[in-house]
Protein backbone atom coordinates (compact mmCIF):
# COMPACT_ATOMS: atom_id res chain seq x y z
CA UNK A 1 0.00 0.00 0.00
CA UNK A 2 1.94 3.05 -1.25
CA UNK A 3 1.82 6.27 1.22
CA UNK A 4 -0.24 9.53 0.11
CA UNK A 5 2.06 11.98 -2.02
CA UNK A 6 3.75 14.70 0.35
CA UNK A 7 3.44 12.71 3.56
CA UNK A 8 6.90 12.84 3.87
CA UNK A 9 7.59 16.33 3.79
CA UNK A 10 4.72 17.73 5.80
CA UNK A 11 6.53 14.84 8.32
CA UNK A 12 9.55 16.42 7.85
CA UNK A 13 8.61 19.85 8.32
CA UNK A 14 6.33 18.84 11.72
CA UNK A 15 10.16 17.31 12.69
CA UNK A 16 11.67 19.84 12.30
CA UNK A 17 9.23 22.78 14.02
CA UNK A 18 9.36 20.33 16.83
CA UNK A 19 13.60 20.70 17.37
CA UNK A 20 14.45 23.52 19.72
CA UNK A 21 16.05 26.78 18.45
CA UNK A 22 19.78 25.78 19.29
CA UNK A 23 19.10 22.13 17.56
CA UNK A 24 17.87 24.25 14.21
CA UNK A 25 20.45 26.87 14.92
CA UNK A 26 22.87 23.63 15.14
CA UNK A 27 22.06 22.13 12.05
CA UNK A 28 21.79 25.25 10.02
CA UNK A 29 25.39 25.99 10.91
CA UNK A 30 26.78 22.50 10.05
CA UNK A 31 24.55 22.44 6.80
CA UNK A 32 25.84 26.30 5.82
CA UNK A 33 29.46 25.09 5.69
CA UNK A 34 28.87 21.80 4.69
CA UNK A 35 27.45 23.73 0.99
CA UNK A 36 30.36 26.09 1.28
CA UNK A 37 32.95 23.33 1.75
CA UNK A 38 30.94 21.31 -0.79
CA UNK A 39 31.07 24.49 -3.17
CA UNK A 40 34.70 25.19 -2.77
CA UNK A 41 35.34 21.85 -3.55
CA UNK A 42 33.35 21.74 -7.01
CA UNK A 43 35.21 24.86 -7.86
CA UNK A 44 39.00 24.47 -6.39
CA UNK A 45 38.87 20.89 -8.59
CA UNK A 46 37.48 22.73 -11.80
CA UNK A 47 40.15 25.28 -11.32
CA UNK A 48 43.21 22.26 -10.42
CA UNK A 49 42.12 20.42 -12.91
CA UNK A 50 42.02 22.85 -16.09
CA UNK A 51 45.44 24.52 -14.11
CA UNK A 52 46.90 20.51 -13.96
CA UNK A 53 45.96 20.45 -18.01
CA UNK A 54 46.69 23.33 -19.39
CA UNK A 55 50.72 22.52 -17.86
CA UNK A 56 50.28 18.67 -19.81
CA UNK A 57 49.44 20.22 -22.92
CA UNK A 58 51.91 23.26 -23.19
CA UNK A 59 54.45 20.08 -21.88
CA UNK A 60 53.07 18.36 -24.74
CA UNK A 61 53.44 21.20 -27.09
CA UNK A 62 56.96 22.23 -26.14
CA UNK A 63 57.93 18.44 -26.42
CA UNK A 64 55.81 17.90 -30.07
CA UNK A 65 58.21 21.20 -31.31
CA UNK A 66 61.34 19.23 -30.35
CA UNK A 67 60.21 15.94 -31.85
CA UNK A 68 59.33 17.55 -35.01
CA UNK A 69 62.25 19.69 -35.47
CA UNK A 70 64.49 16.47 -34.93
CA UNK A 71 62.36 14.80 -37.11
CA UNK A 72 62.36 17.82 -40.21
CA UNK A 73 66.49 17.08 -39.42
CA UNK A 74 67.33 13.61 -39.74
CA UNK A 75 64.14 12.37 -41.43
CA UNK A 76 59.92 10.65 -40.17
CA UNK A 77 61.72 7.63 -40.56
CA UNK A 78 65.34 8.28 -39.17
CA UNK A 79 64.89 10.35 -36.62
CA UNK A 80 66.25 8.40 -33.00
CA UNK A 81 63.33 7.97 -30.77
CA UNK A 82 63.96 8.97 -27.02
CA UNK A 83 63.59 5.64 -25.01
CA UNK A 84 60.27 4.79 -23.01
CA UNK A 85 61.57 6.27 -19.58
CA UNK A 86 58.66 3.37 -18.13
CA UNK A 87 56.01 6.02 -17.44
CA UNK A 88 55.10 9.29 -18.38
CA UNK A 89 55.48 10.72 -21.70
CA UNK A 90 54.98 8.86 -24.96
CA UNK A 91 55.83 9.56 -28.39
CA UNK A 92 54.77 8.48 -31.98
CA UNK A 93 55.93 9.39 -34.88
CA UNK A 94 53.41 8.81 -38.14
CA UNK A 95 54.70 8.15 -41.79
CA UNK A 96 53.61 9.29 -44.80
CA UNK A 97 52.05 6.27 -45.71
CA UNK A 98 50.03 5.79 -42.39
CA UNK A 99 52.22 3.53 -40.77
CA UNK A 100 53.49 4.73 -37.34
CA UNK A 101 57.03 4.51 -35.43
CA UNK A 102 57.12 4.14 -31.44
CA UNK A 103 60.14 3.26 -29.20
CA UNK A 104 60.78 0.22 -28.07
CA UNK A 105 59.27 -0.92 -25.17
CA UNK A 106 56.73 1.62 -25.06
CA UNK A 107 52.68 0.68 -24.41
CA UNK A 108 50.70 1.08 -27.38
CA UNK A 109 49.10 3.87 -27.92
CA UNK A 110 45.18 4.06 -29.05
CA UNK A 111 45.35 4.12 -32.99
CA UNK A 112 45.49 7.03 -35.18
CA UNK A 113 42.28 8.89 -35.09
CA UNK A 114 40.60 10.77 -38.20
CA UNK A 115 41.72 14.09 -37.49
CA UNK A 116 45.27 12.86 -36.55
CA UNK A 117 45.70 11.73 -39.84
CA UNK A 118 44.64 14.60 -41.62
CA UNK A 119 47.07 16.45 -39.57
CA UNK A 120 50.20 14.38 -41.30
CA UNK A 121 48.56 14.61 -44.48
CA UNK A 122 48.55 18.37 -44.46
CA UNK A 123 44.87 19.42 -43.86
CA UNK A 124 45.82 21.39 -40.06
CA UNK A 125 49.46 22.03 -38.32
CA UNK A 126 47.98 20.44 -35.29
CA UNK A 127 45.65 18.62 -32.82
CA UNK A 128 45.29 17.88 -29.43
CA UNK A 129 42.56 15.75 -28.54
CA UNK A 130 41.93 12.76 -25.80
CA UNK A 131 41.70 9.29 -26.16
CA UNK A 132 40.76 6.24 -24.24
CA UNK A 133 42.87 3.29 -24.34
CA UNK A 134 42.62 -0.64 -23.35
CA UNK A 135 43.26 0.38 -19.28
CA UNK A 136 44.01 4.38 -19.63
CA UNK A 137 42.89 7.85 -20.96
CA UNK A 138 45.19 9.41 -22.93
CA UNK A 139 46.16 13.09 -23.48
CA UNK A 140 47.42 13.05 -27.06
CA UNK A 141 48.90 16.32 -28.87
CA UNK A 142 49.46 15.78 -33.14
CA UNK A 143 51.85 18.36 -34.64
CA UNK A 144 52.28 18.78 -38.02
CA UNK A 145 56.46 17.66 -39.20
CA UNK A 146 57.77 17.11 -42.82
CA UNK A 147 55.34 14.90 -44.73
CA UNK A 148 53.76 13.12 -41.86
CA UNK A 149 53.16 14.12 -38.09
CA UNK A 150 54.58 13.82 -35.12
CA UNK A 151 52.39 12.86 -31.16
CA UNK A 152 53.27 13.05 -28.15
CA UNK A 153 51.05 12.07 -25.28
CA UNK A 154 50.51 11.52 -21.36
CA UNK A 155 48.67 9.09 -19.42
CA UNK A 156 46.11 11.01 -17.98
CA UNK A 157 46.76 10.99 -14.51
CA UNK A 158 43.75 12.30 -11.85
CA UNK A 159 45.65 11.03 -8.90
CA UNK A 160 46.18 14.44 -7.70
CA UNK A 161 42.60 15.70 -8.45
CA UNK A 162 42.06 12.70 -5.93
CA UNK A 163 44.09 13.24 -3.39
CA UNK A 164 42.93 16.65 -3.69
CA UNK A 165 39.39 15.81 -2.97
CA UNK A 166 40.30 13.30 -0.12
CA UNK A 167 42.04 16.13 1.62
CA UNK A 168 39.08 18.46 0.83
CA UNK A 169 36.49 15.91 2.40
CA UNK A 170 38.59 15.22 5.40
CA UNK A 171 38.77 19.24 6.21
CA UNK A 172 35.00 19.60 5.19
CA UNK A 173 34.13 17.00 7.44
CA UNK A 174 36.25 18.76 10.54
CA UNK A 175 34.92 21.90 9.32
CA UNK A 176 31.15 20.48 9.82
CA UNK A 177 31.69 19.15 13.02
CA UNK A 178 33.77 22.76 13.76
CA UNK A 179 30.98 24.60 12.52
CA UNK A 180 28.47 22.39 14.68
CA UNK A 181 29.93 22.41 17.89
CA UNK A 182 30.47 26.70 17.01
CA UNK A 183 27.05 27.01 15.81
CA UNK A 184 25.80 25.16 19.32
CA UNK A 185 28.11 27.14 21.04
CA UNK A 186 26.57 30.70 19.81
CA UNK A 187 23.26 29.60 20.39
CA UNK A 188 23.67 28.78 23.62
CA UNK A 189 25.31 32.61 24.20
CA UNK A 190 23.10 34.26 22.25
CA UNK A 191 19.94 32.66 23.30
CA UNK A 192 21.13 32.94 27.44
CA UNK A 193 18.79 36.14 27.67
CA UNK A 194 16.17 34.34 26.45
CA UNK A 195 16.37 31.53 28.74
CA UNK A 196 16.24 34.17 31.45
CA UNK A 197 13.76 36.02 29.75
CA UNK A 198 11.46 32.28 29.89
CA UNK A 199 12.19 32.25 33.29
CA UNK A 200 11.38 35.16 34.48
CA UNK A 201 8.30 34.67 32.47
CA UNK A 202 7.16 31.84 34.13
CA UNK A 203 7.79 33.12 37.12
CA UNK A 204 5.37 35.62 36.64
CA UNK A 205 3.07 33.17 35.77
CA UNK A 206 3.68 30.94 38.63
CA UNK A 207 3.82 33.78 41.12
CA UNK A 208 0.64 36.45 39.40
CA UNK A 209 3.34 38.59 40.66
CA UNK A 210 3.13 41.65 37.82
CA UNK A 211 4.83 44.38 39.75
CA UNK A 212 8.35 42.56 39.13
CA UNK A 213 9.80 44.10 35.86
CA UNK A 214 12.30 41.63 33.84
CA UNK A 215 15.84 43.06 33.60
CA UNK A 216 16.82 44.56 30.67
CA UNK A 217 20.08 43.14 29.48
CA UNK A 218 20.62 42.46 25.61
CA UNK A 219 20.68 44.65 23.08
CA UNK A 220 18.75 44.85 19.39
CA UNK A 221 16.26 42.58 19.35
CA UNK A 222 16.56 40.75 22.77
CA UNK A 223 16.11 44.59 24.56
CA UNK A 224 12.72 45.34 22.23
CA UNK A 225 11.38 42.08 23.50
CA UNK A 226 12.43 42.34 27.01
CA UNK A 227 10.99 46.06 26.75
CA UNK A 228 7.56 44.67 24.55
CA UNK A 229 7.30 42.01 27.61
CA UNK A 230 7.58 45.16 30.64
CA UNK A 231 5.55 46.81 28.45
CA UNK A 232 2.17 44.00 28.20
CA UNK A 233 3.14 43.52 32.47
CA UNK A 234 2.66 47.54 32.98
CA UNK A 235 -0.66 47.12 30.82
CA UNK A 236 -1.43 43.84 32.70
CA UNK A 237 -0.87 46.22 36.17
CA UNK A 238 -2.92 48.87 35.00
CA UNK A 239 -5.54 46.23 34.16
CA UNK A 240 -5.85 44.69 37.50
CA UNK A 241 -5.25 48.38 39.06
CA UNK A 242 -8.45 49.18 37.32
CA UNK A 243 -10.48 45.97 37.97
CA UNK A 244 -9.96 46.57 41.70
CA UNK A 245 -11.05 49.83 41.42
CA UNK A 246 -13.60 49.47 39.43
CA UNK A 247 -14.75 46.56 42.34
CA UNK A 248 -14.41 48.69 44.69
CA UNK A 249 -16.02 51.80 43.19
CA UNK A 250 -18.95 49.44 42.07
CA UNK A 251 -19.46 47.99 46.08
CA UNK A 252 -19.42 51.49 47.51
CA UNK A 253 -21.88 52.86 45.14
CA UNK A 254 -24.13 49.65 45.41
CA UNK A 255 -23.85 49.79 49.59
CA UNK A 256 -26.24 52.68 49.34
CA UNK A 257 -29.04 52.10 47.46
CA UNK A 258 -28.62 48.22 49.06
CA UNK A 259 -29.04 49.68 52.45
CA UNK A 260 -32.04 51.62 51.85
CA UNK A 261 -33.55 49.08 50.02
CA UNK A 262 -33.15 45.90 52.75
CA UNK A 263 -34.05 48.69 55.67
CA UNK A 264 -37.11 49.23 53.59
CA UNK A 265 -37.99 45.66 52.84
CA UNK A 266 -37.11 44.60 56.69
CA UNK A 267 -39.57 47.55 57.78
CA UNK A 268 -42.60 45.93 55.68
CA UNK A 269 -41.86 42.38 56.04
CA UNK A 270 -41.71 43.08 60.56
CA UNK A 271 -45.62 44.85 59.85
CA UNK A 272 -46.83 42.78 57.98
CA UNK A 273 -45.49 39.65 60.73
CA UNK A 274 -47.13 41.90 63.03
CA UNK A 275 -50.22 42.01 61.67
CA UNK A 276 -49.84 46.19 61.59
CA UNK A 277 -49.10 46.80 58.22
CA UNK A 278 -52.68 48.68 57.50
CA UNK A 279 -52.45 50.54 60.97
CA UNK A 280 -48.97 51.52 61.20
CA UNK A 281 -48.74 52.92 57.28
CA UNK A 282 -51.45 54.59 56.15
CA UNK A 283 -52.39 54.58 52.42
CA UNK A 284 -50.21 57.76 51.49
CA UNK A 285 -46.94 56.25 53.68
CA UNK A 286 -47.28 53.09 51.95
CA UNK A 287 -47.78 54.50 48.33
CA UNK A 288 -44.88 57.00 49.14
CA UNK A 289 -42.70 53.54 50.38
CA UNK A 290 -43.14 51.59 47.35
CA UNK A 291 -42.25 53.70 44.91
CA UNK A 292 -39.25 54.57 46.97
CA UNK A 293 -38.41 51.04 46.47
CA UNK A 294 -39.01 50.95 42.93
CA UNK A 295 -37.00 53.92 42.28
CA UNK A 296 -33.63 51.88 44.12
CA UNK A 297 -34.40 48.86 42.34
CA UNK A 298 -34.65 50.98 39.24
CA UNK A 299 -31.54 53.06 40.08
CA UNK A 300 -29.61 49.46 40.82
CA UNK A 301 -30.92 47.84 37.89
CA UNK A 302 -29.31 50.72 36.20
CA UNK A 303 -26.19 50.96 37.98
CA UNK A 304 -25.69 47.39 37.12
CA UNK A 305 -26.64 47.80 33.12
CA UNK A 306 -23.60 50.27 33.60
CA UNK A 307 -21.17 48.82 35.05
CA UNK A 308 -21.61 45.51 32.66
CA UNK A 309 -21.30 48.12 29.97
CA UNK A 310 -18.32 49.54 31.45
CA UNK A 311 -16.43 46.43 32.57
CA UNK A 312 -16.58 45.44 28.92
CA UNK A 313 -14.16 47.98 27.63
CA UNK A 314 -13.79 47.98 24.38
CA UNK A 315 -15.00 44.03 23.40
CA UNK A 316 -18.33 43.80 21.98
CA UNK A 317 -19.63 41.67 19.45
CA UNK A 318 -21.50 45.07 17.33
CA UNK A 319 -19.54 45.60 13.85
CA UNK A 320 -18.51 48.77 12.63
CA UNK A 321 -20.63 50.16 9.92
CA UNK A 322 -21.22 53.31 7.55
CA UNK A 323 -24.44 55.36 9.61
CA UNK A 324 -26.05 58.56 9.43
CA UNK A 325 -25.54 60.23 12.67
CA UNK A 326 -28.83 61.69 12.85
CA UNK A 327 -30.79 58.71 12.77
CA UNK A 328 -28.53 58.07 16.10
CA UNK A 329 -29.54 61.10 17.90
CA UNK A 330 -33.28 61.10 17.08
CA UNK A 331 -33.09 57.62 18.38
CA UNK A 332 -31.29 58.29 21.62
CA UNK A 333 -33.60 61.71 21.61
CA UNK A 334 -36.41 59.46 21.84
CA UNK A 335 -35.65 56.87 24.35
CA UNK A 336 -34.55 59.68 26.67
CA UNK A 337 -38.29 61.12 26.39
CA UNK A 338 -39.30 57.55 27.57
CA UNK A 339 -37.38 57.45 30.10
CA UNK A 340 -38.69 60.99 31.59
CA UNK A 341 -41.59 62.49 29.87
CA UNK A 342 -41.41 65.60 31.54
CA UNK A 343 -37.60 66.42 29.77
CA UNK A 344 -38.10 68.37 26.54
CA UNK A 345 -35.52 67.80 24.06
CA UNK A 346 -35.16 70.70 20.90
CA UNK A 347 -32.84 68.89 17.95
CA UNK A 348 -31.02 70.98 15.76
CA UNK A 349 -29.37 68.00 13.35
CA UNK A 350 -28.05 67.59 10.00
CA UNK A 351 -26.43 64.89 8.43
CA UNK A 352 -23.25 63.67 8.91
CA UNK A 353 -21.95 60.04 8.33
CA UNK A 354 -19.83 58.56 10.39
CA UNK A 355 -18.40 54.73 10.78
CA UNK A 356 -19.50 53.75 13.74
CA UNK A 357 -21.33 50.91 16.24
CA UNK A 358 -24.72 51.96 16.25
CA UNK A 359 -25.94 51.07 19.46
CA UNK A 360 -22.93 52.04 21.32
CA UNK A 361 -23.37 55.55 19.87
CA UNK A 362 -26.87 55.39 20.77
CA UNK A 363 -25.94 54.69 24.54
CA UNK A 364 -23.49 57.83 24.56
CA UNK A 365 -25.94 60.18 23.26
CA UNK A 366 -28.82 58.88 25.89
CA UNK A 367 -25.74 59.46 28.66
CA UNK A 368 -25.26 62.75 27.20
CA UNK A 369 -29.13 63.83 27.12
CA UNK A 370 -30.18 62.02 30.34
CA UNK A 371 -27.39 64.65 32.29
CA UNK A 372 -28.67 66.98 30.67
CA UNK A 373 -31.91 66.27 31.59
CA UNK A 374 -31.18 66.31 35.17
CA UNK A 375 -29.83 69.73 35.10
CA UNK A 376 -32.14 71.51 33.36
CA UNK A 377 -34.87 73.48 34.45
CA UNK A 378 -38.76 72.11 33.81
CA UNK A 379 -39.40 74.87 31.17
CA UNK A 380 -36.09 75.18 29.40
CA UNK A 381 -35.20 72.28 26.77
CA UNK A 382 -31.69 70.19 26.47
CA UNK A 383 -30.82 71.35 23.51
CA UNK A 384 -29.16 68.70 20.96
CA UNK A 385 -27.36 70.17 17.86
CA UNK A 386 -25.75 67.89 15.24
CA UNK A 387 -23.17 69.18 12.16
CA UNK A 388 -20.57 69.14 9.98
CA UNK A 389 -17.34 71.26 10.90
CA UNK A 390 -14.22 70.10 8.80
CA UNK A 391 -13.53 66.42 8.84
CA UNK A 392 -15.51 66.24 11.70
CA UNK A 393 -18.89 65.52 13.03
CA UNK A 394 -19.56 67.82 15.68
CA UNK A 395 -22.46 67.02 18.86
CA UNK A 396 -23.24 69.21 21.02
CA UNK A 397 -25.31 68.96 24.39
CA UNK A 398 -26.42 71.85 26.42
CA UNK A 399 -28.59 73.06 29.54
CA UNK A 400 -29.39 75.63 31.30
CA UNK A 401 -28.40 74.82 34.93
CA UNK A 402 -26.16 75.99 36.96
CA UNK A 403 -22.79 74.63 35.02
CA UNK A 404 -20.11 72.75 35.63
CA UNK A 405 -17.55 74.17 38.60
CA UNK A 406 -14.06 74.79 36.95
CA UNK A 407 -12.65 72.58 39.79
CA UNK A 408 -15.27 69.68 38.85
CA UNK A 409 -14.05 69.83 35.24
CA UNK A 410 -11.04 68.04 34.96
CA UNK A 411 -12.88 65.01 36.74
CA UNK A 412 -16.39 64.59 34.64
CA UNK A 413 -15.22 61.63 32.87
CA UNK A 414 -14.15 59.70 35.78
CA UNK A 415 -16.24 56.76 37.00
CA UNK A 416 -18.15 57.00 39.54
CA UNK A 417 -17.53 60.85 40.35
CA UNK A 418 -20.16 62.88 41.12
CA UNK A 419 -19.77 66.83 41.81
CA UNK A 420 -20.93 67.95 45.27
CA UNK A 421 -23.77 69.34 43.94
CA UNK A 422 -25.06 66.46 41.62
CA UNK A 423 -25.22 64.12 45.32
CA UNK A 424 -28.86 64.12 45.71
CA UNK A 425 -29.58 64.11 42.23
CA UNK A 426 -30.45 60.31 41.13
CA UNK A 427 -27.35 58.57 38.66
CA UNK A 428 -23.91 56.47 39.27
CA UNK A 429 -21.67 58.52 38.15
CA UNK A 430 -21.13 56.53 35.25
CA UNK A 431 -22.61 57.93 32.40
CA UNK A 432 -20.08 60.20 31.11
CA UNK A 433 -17.45 57.87 31.51
CA UNK A 434 -19.23 55.67 29.29
CA UNK A 435 -19.59 58.56 26.89
CA UNK A 436 -15.70 58.73 27.11
CA UNK A 437 -15.28 55.33 26.52
CA UNK A 438 -17.24 55.14 23.50
CA UNK A 439 -15.96 58.39 21.94
CA UNK A 440 -12.28 56.92 22.14
CA UNK A 441 -13.28 53.62 20.91
CA UNK A 442 -14.43 55.43 17.83
CA UNK A 443 -11.33 57.78 17.62
CA UNK A 444 -12.90 60.86 18.71
CA UNK A 445 -12.99 63.45 21.55
CA UNK A 446 -15.23 64.48 24.60
CA UNK A 447 -14.78 68.08 26.05
CA UNK A 448 -17.08 70.41 28.79
CA UNK A 449 -17.43 73.75 28.82
CA UNK A 450 -19.92 76.40 29.68
CA UNK A 451 -22.77 76.78 27.59
CA UNK A 452 -24.43 80.22 26.82
CA UNK A 453 -27.53 79.60 28.43
CA UNK A 454 -25.35 79.22 31.51
CA UNK A 455 -25.41 75.22 32.01
CA UNK A 456 -23.13 72.29 30.83
CA UNK A 457 -21.93 72.31 27.07
CA UNK A 458 -20.65 68.77 26.69
CA UNK A 459 -19.10 68.20 23.01
CA UNK A 460 -18.13 65.46 21.39
CA UNK A 461 -16.11 65.61 17.64
CA UNK A 462 -16.33 62.08 15.82
CA UNK A 463 -14.26 61.38 12.42
CA UNK A 464 -16.64 62.15 9.57
CA UNK A 465 -16.51 59.40 6.80
CA UNK A 466 -17.09 59.72 3.34
CA UNK A 467 -19.85 58.08 1.56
Amino acid sequence: MSRPVGREPRRLTRWWRRRSLRTRLTVIAATAIAVSVFVAFQVASELLDWELQDTAENQLRADSRVLATNAERAGLAQVQLPPYPGSGRLVRVILPDGSTRTPAGQPALPPVSEHAGRVAQGASADLMESKDGDDDGYRIYTLRAGDGAVQVARVADDSPINRFGLGMLLIGLLCVVGGALVGRTVARTGLAPIDRLTAAAVRVAHTRDLDADIPDEGGGEIRRLIQSINDMLAALRDSRRAQRLLAEDAAHELKTPLTSLRLNVELLIRLDRRGTLDSALPAESRTRLLNDLGAQVAELSTLAAELTDLARGDVSDESTELLDLVDVVVAAATRARSHVPDIEVALDVTSVWVSGRPAALQRAVLNLIDNAGKWSPADQPVQVRLRAEGASAVLEVDDAGPGIDAADVPRVFDRFYRADSARALPGSGLGLSIVQRVVDAHGGRATVARSARGGALLRVDLPAAVR
